[in-house]
């Protein structure tokens, strides 16, 4: 008995508008086999890219370039197979890590208002295909706009409430983390940014801000640069992020000049005054 012909979907030209399975066709009451292979293919991708570790030694030379000389921790959950299976210890540093801490903060410092975190979260791949480029167009706005950086962290095995307790141990009024999102099957690559103001244990996802899908087929690091500046600038003005605080800006970048330097500028003292 021959294989019945695939039918093609009458949707079809949608396809070329998205990346998510639509219009596959049909063959007889069941999937085109191109199609079935390429849902396989795509699944693979996203399992390995969960249980991909993290390239340290790669990342470094790239973010030295940058002035960054990120401090290296791990959260409570020791190895990947304890980070997918308990999530709460992703969230909270190991004893080292809060001692190294603890060590970097207790130096001389200036006013601190921005930690940066970057985090393996669910997809290191995407670490390490869009943090680079990402920080390329977001350090230059950042220095323009007078925000001070508190050291920056290469955090392993973490999620992103790991940022809260990275930024208040660093004195920061802002914790900014950079994560791997959980893989899609159209997506094992994409980054998420997570803005918190006042960043301290215990902050929920409503006390944040979030950008996601940070990667070339997905919200270009121009925009995301440009969201994030903007985001910095009003949570500092105002001092609040997460439901509280709007991300107003347009896609255009139209809007973007309301987190100006001098916004910036107008809150002065804001790492040293971040605990409310």
């Amino acid at each position: 008995m021959s294989n019945p012909p695939v039918v093609p979907s009458a949707w079809r030209s949608l396809r070329q508008l998205t990346q998510a399975r639509i219009a596959l066709g049909r063959a007889g009451t069941s999937l085109p086999t191109s199609a079935h292979l390429d849902f396989q293919f795509d699944h693979a991708r996203a399992r390995d890219a969960v249980h991909r570790a993290l390239d340290v030694q790669a990342l470094r030379p790239g973010l030295a370039d940058f002035g960054l000389d990120p401090v290296l921790v791990q959260s409570a959950a020791g190895d990947r197979a304890t980070f997918l299976q308990r999530p709460d210890l992703g969230r909270r540093l190991d004893e080292p890590s809060r001692q190294a801490l603890a060590k970097v903060a207790a130096g001389p410092s200036a006013r601190r208002d921005v930690a940066l975190v970057v985090v393996d979260g669910l997809s290191a791949l995407a670490i390490e295909r869009n943090v680079l480029p990402f920080l390329g167009a977001l350090l230059p706005r950042l220095k323009a706009g007078g925000v001070s950086l508190a050291p920056a962290t290469l955090a392993l095995q973490g999620r992103v409430a790991l940022g809260d307790e990275i930024g208040d141990l660093l004195g920061a009024a802002l914790a900014v983390v950079l994560i791997g999102e959980r893989p899609g099957l159209s997506s094992p690559d994409s980054m998420g940014i997570y803005l918190t103001w006042s960043p301290r244990v215990g902050r929920n996802d409503a006390d944040r801000n979030c950008i996601s899908n940070v990667r070339p087929d997905g919200m270009s690091y121009e925009t995301a640069a440009n969201k994030l500046f903007y985001l910095i600038g009003e949570a500092t003005r105002r001092r609040i992020s997460g439901v509280l605080l709007k991300d107003e800006t347009e896609m255009d970048g139209a809007t973007i000049a309301a987190a100006s330097p001098e916004v910036l500028a107008t809150a002065e003292g804001a790492g040293a005054k971040s605990k409310m």
